[in-house]
């Protein structure tokens, strides 16, 4: 993993600072030094640096603090285990009970709290957070803003891309980048807020001007005990550590989320933002109206699917909330282009073709009902699920592919360390308990199996490959073999019909 960006400059921060303000205590070592940065990871350390030492599922993030002072880490922080396997240490031992629940304001102190210097807006929910943001950068670059990005796709700075490893950062990481935009000259940011990142505080620190929710379904309950467990992660973004909140109440546990204040949306029931005269062509552009207080614009936006005017809707109000006028909203929606999100591959083909990222049953339905919507022939499905991840969502996910297509060819998707044949038959079982329309074939490699899916298409048809959207990497057993559903749609449509 390469080392994360961090500031040109940062204010040395004074140890005892830190102790005070953390409500840290040390367990041995002078406190009479500075900081200058931060990391949990050795190989990441700077001179200078606070190095976190966590407790982690299988190691403990001491055993790595030679590495760390070795590098120049001058501090480190850790709890009570942590302190004990460092007693011998040669540089100041800080111990916290929850160091990971206070190392994101840590690192905030010490890159100078760059987030309240920036507009962070982020999205929270299970499916529409990367197309939302997205949305949300058109808007605020349409206006003039400089922006910053964060996502699961990409983090973006002035323009400048990066790839992201995590839908949200390491707390450290988060703050230094908050830092660079600074420096950067960004303005607004908005960013993608998983429930990891909330229940694990690596937004810890953040303030956002902006808190906004979108739906919430089955996903993640391999980390979460259960939807209330999950419901409640998400809830932490509006704690109160978001000055505006903006909630798609659409569904049950959005409505959940309302206070007093809150700004709402909704496309099937009453709310503050909503959208009139919705029409959809055929090539998937939809246009319609936004309805909001004060508020009449219409939009021409490029994606299919009621949930994207969900998401354009969410959007419409955060730019609103954030000082954005209704003509730069439009502008940007109707430019917005989402990487791997209901992408369509248009290479002279006689038929849709589409990647997406839909990995989850909700947004695998939602996906496919879109597509249905607007094609006259079948619908053929190309769909796995990944490893290592919610084992109980993987019949669900066959169970709706099945009953949307006319074909689902059932495949790997990432298998990491689990038996890919073992992943799809789970698929397999879903999806035969509930076929009403049409075939349900298995095809585990994913070469193959787009290959026929496009084999089988015909004019007027639909083809669908599903589930990785933008990545570029397929991980099986343990390691990552380049791979690009979009670059091997392309190539079976060039070899098959082209």
């Amino acid at each position: 993993m390469n080392a994360p960006p961090r500031p040109a400059k940062t204010e040395p921060v004074p140890l005892t600072t830190l102790v005070a303000r953390a409500d840290a205590h040390p367990a041995h070592g002078d406190l009479d030094g500075v900081v200058t940065g931060a990391t949990l990871r050795a190989q990441h350390v700077r001179r200078g640096d606070l190095f976190a030492a966590l407790p982690g599922a299988r190691v403990h993030g001491a055993d790595f603090a030679d590495e760390a002072v070795s590098a120049g880490a001058v501090a480190i922080l850790t709890d009570r285990t942590g302190a004990g396997l460092l007693a011998d240490a040669d540089v100041p031992v800080l111990v916290h009970k929850d160091p990971r629940g206070v190392l994101g304001s840590i690192a905030a102190w010490i890159y100078g709290e760059p987030s309240l210097r920036l507009s962070v807006l982020g999205v929270t929910g299970t499916s529409g957070k990367t197309t939302t943001t997205y949305m949300l950068d058109a808007g605020l670059r349409a206006a003039g803003h400089t922006t910053g990005l964060v996502g699961t796709v990409e983090t973006r700075i002035a323009g400048e891309r990066l790839a992201s490893a995590f839908t949200t950062p390491e707390a450290p990481d988060l703050q230094a980048l908050f830092a660079v935009m600074v420096e950067k000259g960004v303005t607004h940011v908005p960013m993608e807020v998983s429930s990891h990142a909330l229940s694990l505080g690596r937004v810890s620190g953040t303030r956002f001007s902006v808190g906004a929710f979108t739906n919430l379904s089955q996903d993640h309950l391999d980390f979460h005990r259960d939807m209330e467990d999950y419901f409640q992660a998400k809830a932490l973004l509006f704690d109160g550590r978001s000055t505006s909140e903006v909630v798609n109440t659409d569904g049950e546990w959005g409505s959940r989320l309302v206070k007093a204040d809150t700004v709402t949306v909704a496309t099937e029931h009453g709310a503050d933002w909503t959208a009139a005269d919705i029409t959809s062509s055929i090539d998937g552009e939809q246009t319609f109206t936004i309805l909001g207080p004060g508020v009449r614009v219409p939009v021409r936006l490029p994606m299919p699917g009621t949930f994207n005017v969900a998401n354009a809707l969410l959007a419409a109000a955060c730019l609103t909330v954030a000082g954005v006028e209704p003509g730069a909203i439009a502008t940007g929606l109707g430019q917005v282009q989402v990487p791997g999100r209901m992408e369509r591959i248009a290479l002279g083909q006689p038929f849709t073709a589409v990647v997406d990222y839909s990995h989850k049953p909700a947004a695998v339905a939602l996906a496919l009902d879109a597509i249905r919507a607007r094609t006259t022939g079948r619908v053929i499905v190309v769909l796995g699920c990944g490893g290592d991840r919610d084992a109980a969502k993987r019949p669900l996910m066959g169970r709706e592919a099945a009953t949307r297509s006319d074909l689902l060819i059932v495949t790997d998707d990432n298998p990491r360390s689990e038996d890919p044949a073992a992943i799809r038959r789970a698929m397999v079982d879903g999806a035969t308990a509930a076929a009403v329309r049409g075939d349900v074939r298995e095809i585990g490699d994913r070469r193959a199996a787009i290959l026929a899916a496009v084999a089988e298409a015909k004019p007027g048809d639909a083809v669908v490959v599903a589930g990785k959207g933008h990545e570029t990497g397929q991980e099986i057993a343990g390691v990552v073999h380049p791979f690009s559903d979009r670059d091997e749609l392309s190539a079976a449509i060039r070899e098959v019909t082209l």
